[in-house]
């Protein structure tokens, strides 16, 4: 949510940005990150689903902006004491939205009454889906250690039921292992990328890198080629040229010692590279 906040105020101008994430049970957003703020009237700060700027846009499900928050006749005015603490006037309202449920808002402002620009309101929705991003991908990561969890506390003195049930485990895992992987070159938070890729090695036993192992690209590759992709939906889905895929698959072979794709996909397996 910060980096957000803050590729917002960049991206855009605004000397302020604050946002938050929507509570327990879904009725309101607490604000819990300030960006450029020169008071605390907004730190905390419950804004209910419906009231306001940010809880019009949570009720909606999509931005909303004013011009002068305290002479608008769009919104209510529970919140215009912090606000007009904060000074602010001109100020937008951005849902977070994943999987059609909104999960917070992010918030740009002016000090000044005018208003803002298509461009502006475009960059602040940009970044509401670097946050809709980051949490998709901590809840993919979340539910992957659930199952490796379950997988190894369960691997004592299974019954045939339970044996089927860790293979279909270990399927998933490698399933979301190959998902994760993919989105990994798309996050341009570079922080966000190096904790998922972490997660990425927690799932394959975290092995020691030797001098030939895969790159990361390569794995990247190996990975989608594991799932059963060919070359051309490899490509699209790592936004890559096919020439390059093949590229990245003779290196992978030729460090893993594998002559064909299969081989190479089974060696990275013994070797932790996959799951």
């Amino acid at each position: 949510m910060q980096g957000a906040l803050l590729r917002l105020r960049r991206a855009t101008g605004l000397p302020v940005a604050f946002g938050g994430l929507v509570e327990a049970g879904g009725r309101r957003v607490r604000i819990t990150e300030l960006s450029g703020t020169e008071t605390a009237a907004l730190s905390s700060l419950a804004v209910g689903s419906g009231n306001g700027l940010g809880g019009r846009a949570v009720a909606r499900a999509r931005p909303c902006a004013v011009s002068d928050y305290a002479a608008s006749r769009r919104i209510s005015h529970e919140y215009d004491v912090p606000v007009a603490a904060e000074g602010l006037h001109s100020i937008l309202a951005v849902p977070v939205v994943v999987r059609r449920q909104v999960r917070g808002v992010l918030y740009g402002a002016l000090r000044s009454a005018q208003p803002l620009g298509d461009r502006t309101l475009s960059a602040a929705v940009e970044a509401a889906r670097d946050v809709e991003q980051a949490l998709v991908v901590a809840e993919e990561a979340r539910g992957l250690l659930g199952v490796v969890a379950r997988d190894a506390a369960g691997n004592a003195g299974r019954d045939g039921t339970a044996v089927r049930e860790a293979r279909a485990d270990r399927e998933r895992v490698r399933e979301a292992h190959t998902a994760l992987r993919t989105l990994a070159p798309r996050i341009t938070d570079p922080a966000l990328r190096a904790e998922l890729l972490r997660a990425c090695a927690l799932l394959t036993g975290e092995p020691a890198a030797a001098p030939d192992a895969p790159a990361p690209r390569e794995v990247d590759v190996l990975a989608c080629a594991a799932s059963g992709a060919t070359n051309a939906e490899i490509a699209a889905r790592l936004a890559l040229a096919p020439e390059t895929v093949k590229s990245y698959l003779r290196s992978a072979m030729r460090k893993l010692g594998a002559h064909t794709r299969g081989e190479a996909v089974a060696a990275a397996r013994r070797a932790g590279v996959l799951p």
